[in-house]
C-alpha cells in the first residue's frame, strides 16, 4: 500500500538536507511503490529492478547532498526519470533493447487485488483473461501500449505518464483513448470472451 504523506516532497527534501534521516526514509516510501513497479514493469527481473531503484535513489541522495535538486514539485517525475535513464543505461550495456514480452508468470499489478479468494475455476478463468488480455496489448502501436502499461501496470497519472513521455496530457489521455478502442476491436476480432 502506497503511503500517503500530508508533508509535502518539498519538505521531506528541506528536513533531510538539514540533517533529518527519517525526512528521507519518509520521501523513499511515499513513492517506492510507483517508481519500483515502472521498473519491474520494464525490466521483467525483481532482482535487477531492486538493483536499478537501489542505484535510483543513491543517485537521487547524491543529487541532494551536492545541492543539485532543483526544486520545481515534480520531484516523482525526476525519479522516474533517472529510473528510466538507469534502465537505459542498463539495456545499453547489455546490448539489447528490452522486449516486451507478457508470458503468464509476469506481474501484473491487477493479480495482487482480490477481495474474496477465487474458487480453483475462478482463478484459471481469471489468469486466462489475463494472458488474453496481455497478448491483445502487444499487437497495439508502440505509443498506445507505452501508455496503456505505464496507467494501468504502473498506476501512473496521466500528468505524470505526459511528463514522462514528453507529451502534452491531451496526446496521453488520446493515446490510451485509442489503446481501449483498438483493444475492443481485437477482442471482437478474435472472438474472444473476457468475463468470469
Amino acid at each position: 500500500m502506497e503511503v500517503r504523506s500530508s508533508v509535502s516532497d518539498k519538505e521531506l527534501i528541506r528536513k533531510y538536507l538539514d540533517g533529518d534521516h527519517v525526512a528521507l526514509e519518509k520521501l523513499i516510501s511515499k513513492h517506492e511503490n510507483r517508481v519500483f513497479a515502472y521498473i519491474f514493469m520494464v525490466v521483467k527481473d525483481k532482482d535487477l529492478a531492486e538493483d536499478i531503484f537501489q542505484d535510483a535513489f543513491i543517485k537521487v541522495v547524491n543529487t541532494l547532498r551536492a545541492g543539485n535538486y532543483k526544486e520545481e514539485g515534480k520531484f516523482l517525475q525526476w525519479v522516474m526519470r533517472i529510473s528510466h535513464n538507469l534502465i537505459i543505461d542498463h539495456f545499453r550495456k547489455e546490448k539489447r533493447i528490452p522486449v516486451v514480452n507478457n508470458s503468464s508468470d509476469d506481474f501484473d499489478i491487477f493479480d495482487t487485488i482480490q477481495l474474496e479468494a477465487p474458487s480453483v475455476e475462478e482463478s484459471m478463468v481469471t489468469d486466462q483473461i489475463h494472458r488474453d488480455v496481455r497478448r491483445l496489448v502487444e499487437f497495439l502501436p508502440e505509443e498506445q501500449k507505452e501508455v496503456l502499461k505505464m496507467r494501468h501496470y504502473a498506476n501512473m497519472s496521466f500528468k505524470d505518464i505526459a511528463e514522462q513521455t514528453d507529451v502534452s496530457i491531451n496526446t496521453a489521455l488520446g493515446r490510451m483513448r485509442y489503446a481501449l478502442i483498438n483493444l475492443r476491436k481485437l477482442i471482437e476480432e478474435k472472438n474472444l470472451i473476457l468475463t468470469r
